[in-house]
């Protein structure tokens, strides 16, 4: 027991000197925190480790001199006379009670950066939407040119120099371009058997209604579950309902009785519970948009944040949204006013709707050859998005040589896109046909003869026509069921990057598609939705001589 007793008294003591033979040093040079030699050591008010007497003994080293950091203890050393604690910092802290701060290093106490509200953050927000500029001139990767001629409106929207989607607008439209109008109809008749009713909304064709665009007040049917549509809807009945599909050929226009007010940066849905926010934005621009939602949002209405509110402020969410509840107003005073069917709200003109749809900080500029359009849609512009205002353009018809459709080189992309042939970078082709049930793509070499071997020129040729094709549907605007013939590809790996490709160039495209995997056949079936007839459509008529049916009939064998 006294020998254990010994040994750890005398471990104590070496351990004592250790640390006292670091604590002689002078300079800023800190003791490690966690040795040993720091345990159970008393201070004395000024802060001074152990005594202040002089050393003495043999061992002894002369006043004011330094001891070696290296030098191991000795036989006969005394402990150094104590050092001052080191002059405190200019923030009243001494250097060794100084303590780590938590939170890691370049993180504040708060927990975040500084929070802006108020003006500072519209001021922010805006100058962030102006998007880019080069030489004090906008930089985007889209323009819009709009060429008006006798009544007759074109837009051409653009990516890069390559035209990507075209629409035309006559004003003969009214009847059959009237997607997103709001009427006041009459039930005719109403099938059970089609679960659908057919509706007089004063047009040439009745419109038609399905079960599942129905709405309807539960108390008023007996079975609120399983409620068929002669239980909700009766003839000669009077309803509000919009145009979610244009008359396509010998069908009606689609409805649906769940409206929606579309403005800039919200949609509106009357009477509704609807609530969203685009999920094409980032997920912190949804949180800010949430919490301003959650402030401004109607008490009885629905509400959709669109993509174009990316960096809105709650102003101009307020203001948008005040205006649509006013329009929304007035449809329901007519409403109660009419007797019989009627248009109720009208879509703004196509420029205007193309504007609020698409424009934004990504387009360069917006052309426009009518000075009357011109002034609308400037003053459109400069009420939702002033900052983009300087981009609306005017192009001086009398003053240019030649028309803003030939300048940009959009006419000659539109004779090609009104053949039936398309050919690809490497000499290959595809040839689109357009059927009743459905429009079939046949993908070709062509002239493409490669330079390796067979599958990788099968393959590099299908991956052109992967990324025409995709351009071909939205310029084209072919909607419906689309197959693709593709060439066939022996390796799997190959037809797994055709499709990938295929897809990828599809999310540029605004309107939903659906496509599936390569069959064993090389076959791609795909859907896109079908809101128009398509361009082709939109420039021809039909054919006197074959009505339509691409080849004359000699009748006079069968006589």
């Amino acid at each position: 027991m006294d020998t254990n007793g010994s040994a750890d008294k005398s471990t104590d003591d070496y351990t004592d000197q250790r640390s006292t033979q670091g604590e002689g040093q002078s300079g800023p040079k800190k003791r490690r925190r966690g040795s040993r030699g720091g345990k159970n050591r008393t201070k004395s008010p000024d802060g001074a480790a152990g005594s202040e007497s002089e050393p003495k003994g043999p061992g002894a080293r002369p006043a004011g001199q330094i001891a070696d950091p290296n030098r191991k203890p000795q036989i006969g050393d005394t402990r150094p006379s104590a050092v001052q604690a080191p002059a405190a910092s200019s923030n009243g802290e001494s250097s060794g009670n100084k303590k780590r701060r938590r939170g890691g290093r370049g993180k504040s106490r708060s927990g975040g950066g500084p929070v802006l509200r108020g003006p500072e953050v519209d001021a922010e927000i805006i100058e962030r939407r102006k998007g880019r500029e080069r030489n004090g001139r906008p930089v985007g990767r889209y323009q819009m040119c709009v060429q008006v001629r006798d009544g007759v409106t074109q837009v051409a929207v653009m990516e890069g120099r390559s035209l990507m989607e075209h629409y035309v607008s006559r004003p003969a439209d009214d009847v059959g371009q009237i997607h997103g109008n709001i009427y006041h109809g009459r039930v005719q008749n109403v099938l059970p058997g089609m679960e659908a009713a057919f509706v007089d909304i004063s047009t040439p064709k009745n419109a038609v209604l399905y079960r599942g665009d129905v709405q309807y007040d539960p108390e008023d049917v007996e079975t609120k579950d399983t409620a068929r549509i002669e239980h909700i809807l009766r003839s000669r009945q009077m309803i509000l309902c919009q145009v979610t599909k244009n008359p396509i050929g010998a069908k009606g226009a689609r409805l649906t009785q769940e409206v929606s007010l579309p403005g800039r940066f919200v949609v509106l849905i009357p009477n509704s519970k609807t609530y969203g926010i685009s999920k094409r934005l980032a997920d912190t621009e949804r949180r800010r948009l949430r919490h301003i939602l959650d402030r401004v949002k109607p008490a009885h209405h629905g509400v959709i944040v669109r993509t174009a509110a990316e960096h809105a402020t709650e102003h101009e969410l307020t203001a948008d949204m005040t205006r649509l509840l006013e329009e929304w107003t007035k449809i329901e005073e007519a409403a109660a006013k009419s007797t019989g069917p009627e248009l109720l709200y009208r879509e703004p003109e196509l420029a205007v709707r193309t504007i609020r749809e698409e424009f934004n900080a990504e387009y360069r500029s917006v052309l426009i050859d009518d000075w009357a359009l011109y002034e609308e849609v400037h003053g459109y512009v400069s009420a939702f998005n002033p900052e983009l205002a300087d981009r609306i353009e005017f192009f001086d018809r009398e003053v240019e040589p030649i028309s803003l459709f030939e300048t940009q080189h959009i006419h000659e992309q539109l004779h090609k896109a009104l053949d039936r042939k398309v050919w690809l970078p490497s000499g290959g082709s595809l040839i689109i046909e357009h059927t009743e049930a459905l429009t079939v793509i046949d993908v070709n070499t062509g002239k493409n003869v490669g330079t390796s071997n067979l599958e990788q020129t099968v393959f590099q040729n299908n991956l052109e026509a992967a990324e025409e094709v995709a351009r071909q549907l939205r310029l084209r605007d072919i909607g419906g069921i689309i197959v693709i013939d593709f060439i066939d590809m022996e390796i799997k790996d190959n037809r797994r990057k055709v499709i990938d490709s295929f897809r990828q160039a599809l999310s540029r495209d605004k309107t939903r598609t659906q496509v599936f995997d390569i069959s064993e056949l090389g076959l791609v079936e795909m859907t896109r939705k079908r809101i128009g007839e398509g361009l082709s459509t939109a420039f021809a008529i039909e054919c006197p001589e074959c009505a339509g049916l691409g080849f004359k009939v000699d009748f006079g064998l069968l006589d």
